[in-house]
């Protein structure tokens, strides 16, 4: 837990708005989730979260065949711990599939976009959670606008995958420079990128 204190604090800045004596209300959380290894470690960090992570909104790219049966399992068990815990489940199309080129990227991401940003909108999350899945970007994007345009400002923390230990992931090389919180996991990121929090391997 302590290694996740960024995350445990965020919390804090929220509440410190309410008046003293008010019951503490739950933060809205959207977590995007990626296909493989992505989904796996996003879940490990979400089993340190407290049941104050209500409800947890999931999306994920409409391709992904694997990730919405790992979710389902792991919010089976968190229910057996929390009880009144929610969730909910949101596919959008794949902003970047595995080489595909740089050019067509630009394309399907804006496509992406347009299913994000009414999604978005719509969840209005307190704090967004992403840890390299392409769909995290468009999703992020979004999440910036509305906060531009006034209408929901979302807390966004990054936590680059245990796997990039020498460099960033094109995600996290894009959104190093939007998100509120950028946790890596290895201490060579952390020389290169000054405003990364390294907090060794949490996951």
């Amino acid at each position: 837990l302590l290694l996740l204190l960024p995350l445990l604090l965020v919390p804090l800045a929220l509440l410190a708005r309410t008046r003293r004596g008010r019951r503490t209300p739950p933060l809205s959380l959207l977590v995007v989730a990626g296909s493989g290894g992505h989904t796996t470690e996003i879940l490990r960090l979400l089993s340190c979260l407290s049941e104050s992570y209500s409800p947890r909104h999931y999306v994920f790219a409409d391709s992904d065949k694997m990730s919405e049966a790992k979710i389902r399992s792991f919010e089976q068990k968190r229910a057996e711990k929390f009880p009144k815990s929610q969730f909910t489940l949101h596919r959008i199309p794949r902003s970047r599939e595995v080489r595909q080129s740089w050019i067509s990227s630009v394309v399907t991401t804006l496509y992406s976009m347009l299913y994000s940003l009414p999604l978005t909108n719509k969840l209005k999350p307190d704090l967004i959670l992403c840890n390299g899945p392409g769909t995290c970007v468009p999703v992020c994007i979004s999440a910036l606008l509305l906060g531009l345009l006034g209408i929901k400002r979302s807390i966004i923390v990054y936590v680059e995958s245990i796997c990039r230990v020498e460099t960033l992931s094109l995600s996290g090389k894009i959104l190093y420079y939007f998100s509120d919180y950028f946790i890596v996991q290895w201490p060579d990121l952390k020389e290169k990128y000054p405003k990364s929090v390294y907090l060794g391997r949490i996951v």
